[in-house]
């Protein structure tokens, strides 16, 4: 599969084939992939977390549980094999550009207009569903609510300096019941024509 079709194809799945792991060598091989998203400074400034054994999986689970445990959504995705945590690390960043070749050192936050970190991290999990795509495995990526980041980073070690961006669920999608159609998608997709503007914005 080249990178257009890829990109075309790929859709959220939210229904994962409990039964079928994900091989080793091929996780292994997407998890190099995401290694290799670009970064400011080639700061390289975040860290994968991957749960792929049920205990571990458990305890992630455990901890984002809320009212209402399980629902439908939670069903269809804690089938998913592999749980993947992106974690981005500001200090790495304020560290890299108070190196002498960038020379930022008063390594201050207000030098950065957007949270880069977490911008480079979200490349890395972009990387990591469009592989998923490529070997046609199910890919999901979620967001933890923030009252429960410290707790699930207690629970699994994840240092202070990180911040949880999201999850990757992945797995084989469910062959028997497969993930249905957002209802988000009767928004339609805003084509070129609206969301490309050329030599100044309005101009389309």
């Amino acid at each position: 599969m080249d990178l257009s079709d890829a990109v075309r194809r790929r859709r959220m799945c939210r229904r994962f084939d409990a039964t079928r792991p994900v091989a080793d060598e091929v996780l292994d091989d997407m998890l190099d992939l995401a290694t290799r998203a670009p970064s400011a400074g080639h700061t390289q400034g975040w860290e994968l977390l991957v749960l792929s054994a049920q205990a571990e999986r458990r305890v992630f689970w455990d901890a984002t549980r809320t009212d209402g445990y399980p629902d439908r959504w939670l069903e269809g995705v804690s089938a998913a094999p592999v749980l993947v945590l992106a974690l981005s690390d500001p200090t790495a960043y304020l560290d890299r550009y108070a190196e002498p070749d960038k020379g930022w050192r008063d390594r201050s936050t207000e030098r950065w207009p957007i949270p880069y970190w977490d911008t480079d991290t979200a490349m890395s999990v972009m990387i990591l569903l469009l592989a998923a795509q490529e070997r046609a495995l199910g890919a999901l990526f979620f967001g933890v609510p923030g009252a429960l980041h410290d707790r699930v980073k207690e629970v699994l070690a994840i240092p202070d300096r990180l911040r949880i961006v999201g999850v990757v669920a992945l797995g084989h999608p469910d062959p028997v019941r497969p993930t249905p159609r957002s209802p988000s998608l009767r928004r339609g997709r805003r084509g070129v024509e609206r969301m490309v503007h050329r030599g100044r914005f309005g101009r389309h």
